[in-house]
């Protein structure tokens, strides 16, 4: 049987939602998107 008030008492909270987002927009992340326009650039200028 769990024992509620020790586990309580050995909790540790994650993260706040305001510093995950602090960490993932301080972060350069290339996405798909960002990826895809590469490709087309150098396409574009494979063609001219």
């Amino acid at each position: 049987m769990l024992d509620f008030e020790e586990e309580i008492s050995r909790f540790k909270p994650s993260m706040d939602v305001s510093e995950v987002e602090d960490a993932i927009v301080k972060e350069d992340l290339t996405d798909m998107t960002d990826l895809m326009v590469e490709m087309m650039k150098g396409r574009s200028g494979q063609q001219e």
